[in-house]
Formats: structure tokens, sequence, C-alpha cells
């Protein structure tokens, strides 16, 4: 079962017919168990059992079981999608090295199937309650962890913050109590954290007369200028304001020669043109920021005229 994306939480009249639950950052993953083995499944039909031998060990026994959840890595006090990424591409030898050095673990927030009866069709709330007695009774636990969710409002809004969003908390999936579990369809809400922050202009999509996407960037401490974030793309009046003040690049421009990928995880390469890194704008980014990128396209909100390409933080090159 999907989620469609939210832009605010409901009104309070209606947020009592939800459920609310943390939102984490990690791959969704179905979780299979029974007489015939363990099944690691991702959203997109993959299966990762190979890749995540520590996950499927602690499977086996647990009965005919279908779960449904978020696959995590914590480190250092966050859940590391990184680390996760890196995981998710060994196996063998490799698979058990990673899971010896990064366990993973896995957020449960849905029960499917128990002891062969399906329950897709039973509401959220008969199946939740089932899926707590596992974890009361101790069919569930570690590496397996009960999702956090809550009636209350207030506790939910914390989960929309920034400082939550860093730890790999990315806001909020909303889940209407009497809804049925319908797969492919996008009958839960989602809510992400979002923050603003500044890059410099380095690049664009298009035409400079009217560019479709902007490259931002930002300066590392030893001077080297890193990408950090491409927009959505830009609205025409955001493009008229924006024409006017970008220049072609000169010779020597630190992207001259460089290579961007289309998108995160892609492999098609993005066509661009560098433009003179002197304009700073301010973006609107939810908080899934990995190596000194953000992982999804940011949103265009202004140009900052009093600020400099200097002006802008550097980043570590930690």
């Amino acid at each position: 079962m999907l989620a469609r994306t939210l832009t605010k939480l409901p009104a309070p009249v209606d947020l009592a017919r939800y459920s609310l639950e943390a939102k984490c950052d990690g791959y969704r993953l179905i979780t299979f168990t029974g007489v015939e083995g363990v099944l690691l499944q991702t959203r997109r039909g993959a299966d990762a059992t190979d890749a995540f031998p520590d996950i499927a060990r602690a499977a086996v026994g647990m009965g005919d079981l279908v779960l449904d959840g978020e696959l995590v890595v914590p480190h250092q006090g966050r859940l590391d999608f990184l680390l996760l990424q890196r995981r998710a591409r060994h196996t063998g030898r490799g698979a058990e090295a990673m899971a010896a050095q990064f366990p993973a673990a896995v957020m449960v927030f849905d029960l499917l199937e128990t002891a062969g009866a399906v329950l897709l069709n039973q509401p959220y709330v008969e199946r939740r309650a089932l899926l707590e007695e596992l974890f009361d009774r101790g069919v569930l636990g570690p590496p397996w962890s009960l999702c956090p969710a809550t009636d209350d409002p207030a506790t939910a809004s914390q989960w929309v913050t920034p400082e939550w969003g860093r730890v790999g908390i990315e806001g909020l999936c909303l889940k209407p109590k009497t809804s049925l579990y319908s797969p492919g369809v996008r009958g839960w809400g989602k809510l992400r954290s979002f923050e603003s922050a500044e890059g410099i202009v380095a690049g664009v999509t298009g035409p400079l007369t009217s560019p479709g996407t902007l490259l931002l960037g930002r300066y590392t401490a030893d001077g080297r200028l890193r990408l950090i974030a491409r927009t959505t793309p830009l609205a025409r009046a955001a493009a008229r304001q924006l024409a006017p003040v970008l220049s072609p690049a000169e010779s020597g421009h630190p992207w001259e020669n460089a290579r961007f990928s289309a998108g995160w995880g892609s492999n098609e390469v993005l066509v661009f043109r560098p433009v003179e890194p002197e304009v700073v704008v301010e973006f609107r980014a939810d908080t899934a920021f990995d190596a000194g990128r953000h992982r999804h396209p940011v949103r265009y909100l202004r140009i900052r005229n009093d600020l400099t390409p200097e002006d802008v933080a550097s980043l570590s090159t930690d």
C-alpha cells in the first residue's frame, strides 16, 4: 500500500480519523516467513534476502507471517541511508561482512498475514493491535521494532521537525484507522519535514533565457565547489526573475567538465549549462541529506541579493 504526499496536517476534526506514524528513512520491505523459508522483498518486488542475511536469519522460526515495514541501518545515533544503500549492493561474503559491521533493523508498521489468515481486509486498527500483540508475546523482537504511532497531534508534530529529520525520522505517515490494506493504492498520507537553506547557482538545465531547473553548489573548506542540490522545475515567474541575473560560465568554471547524474541513484548523465557562481538563492528541502547532497529535488524560493557566495556556509569535507 502506498502514500500520497501531503503539504499540511488535516484539520483537527479530521485528524482524529487517523493513526499517526513516524516515517523512517529507509527502504520499504515486505517480509515473508514460514515453512517455505524467508523472503525479503523490496517495494519494487526485488529479492533483498541475500543482501540482508542478518534480517533473514532473524526471521527464521517466527512462524507464518507477512510483515510490512521500513528497512533501516541505525548508525551513530541516526538512521543512515547511505550505509543502507551500501549494504544493498552486497551479497555473499560481502553482505555478511557488512551485516557484522553495520547491522540492519526493520521498523514494522503492518501485519498482512499471520498463521495463514490474510488480514488485508481487516481495518488498520485491528491489524495494528495484532502486530502489537506479536511484540508483547515476544514473537517479534530485535532486529524488529514496532514503528512508533500515536493519536496525539502534539506528539506527531514533533516528527516533522528538522531536528527529527536529521536523525532519520523524515516526517509522518497518516493512516485512516478504518482503512483496509489495498496494494498499489495511495490510501495513506505522508508529510515530510522541511527546512530552508541557501545555495549558489552554478548551473542550469535548459537555456539561460528561460532556465528549467537550477544546479546549486556550496564550497568545501578546501575551496572546491560541490553540487548540493537540483531544484524542481522552475515556475515561469521564477525563470523570468532568474534569467537576467545569470551569466554564462567563463573558461575555468569549476564544473566545466563535470558529469552529474540526472537523479539520485541514476546512471543517466544530466545535460546542463554552467553559469558563473555568483548568485545565491534560498530553497526549501526535506531533510534527506547524504554525503553533502540533497537526495530529493529542492524547491526554489527566492534570490538572496543580500548574500554573496562567500556568505554561504562551507560544506564539511569529512
